[in-house]
């Protein structure tokens, strides 16, 4: 029963993780909303937190969505990275392996970014998105904790 379970749950785990891979692709090289099109601002940063630094300071000016999309929407995009990604495999439930995984797959999007001049080349999305994966991961370490303590309690009683 248990072996089951764990393989409904894999699989379960596999499409959600193609799915958000499916959107990640979509919002980060398509999406033309979110200045992915190609008459779009084209910027690369090459120097930790100015950006970050730089929506947080003028959000009068910028406005509150565009700080949530670029600081808040770019740890939030990695987040479902980090916690589906441990499900998928043991490997993958060392956080120092997850965070790896999860910082080359930003760094890749954004040197696709830059090879494709579609959206922005910056390296705070990096140091945002590796921040979401290590959020992901621990949401997911909580859980499993939980599930674990529970299941712990039911088998003692």
């Amino acid at each position: 029963m248990k072996k089951q379970t764990e393989k409904r749950i894999r699989v379960l785990g596999t499409i959600l993780f193609l799915a958000y891979l499916a959107l990640l692709v979509y919002l980060l090289f398509f999406a033309e909303r979110y200045g992915r099109g190609a008459d779009a601002e084209y910027r690369v940063n090459r120097v930790p937190l100015l950006e970050i630094r730089r929506f947080l300071e003028n959000r009068d000016t910028l406005g509150n969505w565009a700080v949530f999309l670029n600081v808040y929407g770019n740890v939030l995009l990695f987040v479902p990275f980090g916690a589906i990604l441990p499900v998928l495999h043991r490997v993958f439930r060392h956080f120092q392996v997850t965070l790896a995984y999860g910082m080359i797959l930003s760094v890749t999007v954004e040197l696709i970014q830059f090879a494709t001049r579609r959206g922005s080349c910056d390296v705070d999305d990096v140091l945002l998105n590796t921040l979401g994966c290590a959020i992901g991961y621990l949401l997911f370490a909580l859980l499993r904790k939980c599930t674990v303590l529970r299941n712990r309690g039911k088998r003692e009683r």
